[in-house]
């Protein structure tokens, strides 16, 4: 059982790529190799472990450790620590936004890192998140004909090696067990990155003519890339995601359906996760290894920052010339198969952290909320218990029945104030409260997250059951709407029209994205990122009325494309 066990020392940032990582099974540890892409293809063995660095790993481990101070007997706000800290300990998005968001992740127990240096440990929060995620995407995929499947997560090296430009592309990035069972492996094995490779194993065996096309496959797994610089959620050693492969008798079939998923993982930004991507093409650059044609969901982070949220791949016939995956057509000739493959990851929980979250911590999507209403009764009086606990009683029950997500904090250990605060930080879009007073009148009070204080706040909202449930459902969608259109003005705000290079590199500067005309060669554009950082992020499928000139040439230019800095 060639099971794998492995950390990993600072001197992996010493390496140089293209670089090999061996893992293994028997010692635990990880061995490093830089190789030529030479001496990558010939797959030579590793001899030589190296041995883990304890001070590396308990930097690395201690990023997401709990704050210290603050309210932990739940009598005041939660872990308030100094001016730059707001609730839970976390610091002001405003001041230091990388921070923040390793702040969220960690008090909102969204996630913690793993013992194994650039791991990630998914808390059931932050886990419930990814799981909304799932449940939406799996539901379309399915509607489009695509059906579940699962694909080991080991695969032979060789297989990796038959595709020049996918091997070329992955190398730096590939962990390979070397050792199983106490033995050398006969043929390295690699810990799945991604799946074309042994996809098209499995495809050239099961399609035989043009009546097993298309045949349209998605799994939900793990995958490794061995990243040096990682950040919860966005980039790490090894995360969750899904990944679709199909094939087809022609190359419209195959472009139609590369098509068609990045515009449902469009539509899955906008409409559940609030997210205002912009799809469009990749450059030949900033293009999948192995891909014809590369198209992606771009979003941009609180920061200003770009995300690549989703990503789907017109194959061509690449993969299925590497690994003979062939058919009869209806004339009874032999073809190559056409495919496409497309993917998105736990990278859009962090995309959702960073698109919305606030001073005060998380701000949560409705619609992806793993707790859309929290409702915390409030009492003093021993004698008031009963009737404020039999009123939430009816209010749970109530939005229960209309498949409302809601939770009690009945805790009488915490202070009301605590409870604010403590729901406010994990993104709750709403709280609603009950004391005494509100007993007497049959009503509640709604308290929205997106909006802060007294404003947010409607008093003598009634309990009665068809009320409640028509009120919350449309406090819900306006919260959704309206995280969505601030979103979408702050992205508008912060596209810039550019036309000369002094313009980009200003633009870019002042961390905006920069939107030009272009028919730049690769090489320019691999210029201006050494210069500048940024990348082009996409062709967008939507784009502006021309004409449009060449940022470099100032010849006309077919479309216009975005330069933005990324995570």
């Amino acid at each position: 059982d060639a099971s794998v066990a492995c950390a990993r020392s600072t001197a992996c940032t010493r390496v140089h790529a293209p670089a090999a990582m061996a893992l293994s099974a028997t010692t635990g540890v990880c061995a490093l190799r830089a190789t030529s892409r030479a001496s990558m293809l010939s797959a030579r063995r590793v001899t030589q472990p190296l041995t883990v660095s304890p001070r590396a790993h308990r930097v690395s481990s201690t990023v997401l450790t709990r704050a210290k101070g603050g309210a932990a007997d739940g009598k005041g706000k939660p872990g308030t620590g100094g001016d730059s800290k707001s609730a839970g300990g976390i610091t002001k998005r405003s001041e230091d936004f990388g921070k923040w968001y390793l702040d969220c992740i960690r008090e909102c127990q969204l996630a913690d890192y793993g013992p194994a240096r650039g791991t990630m440990v998914i808390r059931p929060y932050g886990y419930a998140i990814w799981e909304g995620i799932q449940r939406y995407m799996d539901a379309r995929f399915k509607e489009t004909g695509v059906e579940n499947a699962y694909f080991p997560q080991l695969i032979p090296y060789s297989f990796i090696t038959k595709e020049a430009s996918h091997v070329e592309g992955f190398a730096p990035e590939l962990a390979i067990v070397t050792q199983g069972g106490g033995k050398e492996l006969e043929e390295p094995l690699v810990v799945r990155p991604t799946s074309e490779t042994i996809v098209n194993n499995m495809l050239s065996q099961w399609i035989q003519s043009y009546r097993d096309l298309p045949m349209l496959l998605n799994q939900w797994c793990n995958v490794h890339r061995w990243e040096m610089r990682t950040r919860p959620f966005i980039r790490t050693l090894e995360f969750l995601w899904q990944e679709g492969h199909t094939a087809h008798a022609t190359a419209q079939e195959a472009e139609d359906k590369a098509m068609e998923m990045v515009h449902i993982y469009a539509e899955f930004a906008r409409t559940q996760a609030a997210m205002p991507v912009i799809p469009g093409r990749k450059s030949r650059v900033e293009s999948f290894a192995g891909a014809n044609v590369t198209y992606t969901i771009e979003a941009m982070m609180g920061d200003k920052k770009a995300l690549q949220a989703g990503t789907s791949h017109n194959l061509g016939q690449n993969f299925a010339k590497a690994f003979d995956t062939t058919f009869l057509d209806a004339d009874g000739n032999t073809q190559y198969v056409h495919q496409s493959s497309w993917g998105v990851s736990t990278r859009l929980v962090g995309g959702i952290i960073m698109s919305h979250g606030d001073d005060a911590g998380l701000q949560l999507p409705p619609r992806l909320a793993p707790i859309q209403v929290v409702v915390v009764p409030i009492w003093k009086k021993d004698d008031e218990k009963d009737a404020v606990m039999a009123s939430v009683d009816s209010i749970i029950g109530s939005l229960k029945a209309v498949n409302v997500r809601v939770h009690l904090d009945a805790d009488q250990s915490k202070s009301p104030g605590w409870k604010f605060n403590q729901y406010e930080m994990k993104g709750v879009p709403i709280r609603i409260e009950v004391g005494p007073k509100d007993v007497a009148k049959g009503a509640c009070v709604v308290a929205r997250r997106d909006i802060p204080g007294k404003e947010g706040k409607e008093f003598g909202v009634s309990i009665e059951t068809a009320a409640l449930q028509s009120k919350i459902q449309t406090v819900l969608d306006d919260i959704q709407n309206a995280m969505l259109a601030k979103a979408t003005e702050f992205r508008d705000a912060n596209i810039v029209d550019v036309k000369t290079m002094d313009e980009l590199k200003a633009t870019i500067e002042n961390g905006q994205w920069a939107r030009c005309g272009w028919e730049g060669t690769d090489e320019q554009e691999k210029a201006i990122k050494e210069e500048t950082g940024a990348t082009i992020r996409c062709f967008p499928f939507e784009q502006p009325a021309g004409p449009h000139a060449c940022l470099m040439t100032g010849a006309p230019a077919k479309e216009v494309c975005i330069f933005a800095k990324s995570y």
